[in-house]
């Protein structure tokens, strides 16, 4: 997955503004207890912060 179709995504399910906001924020245990943003910046790919992401909530199946 590329990291635009992750953003696409990520504010298709959190809206504009709260996407990035919550990728700040939210620490995902499944990403080594980071967050999304410090998980992309240290080499984890989309494909699997997204994975994560969609472990910890209610993500349509359409987005999956």
């Amino acid at each position: 997955m590329r990291l635009s179709e992750f953003w696409k995504r990520m504010k298709s399910h959190f809206g504009d503004q709260y996407a990035e906001s919550w990728a700040h924020d939210y620490v995902i245990a499944d990403l080594g207890g980071r967050t999304v943003i410090q998980a992309l910046a240290e080499g984890v790919g989309a494909k699997e912060v997204w994975h994560a992401v969609c472990g910890v909530t209610d993500v349509s199946p359409k987005l999956r």
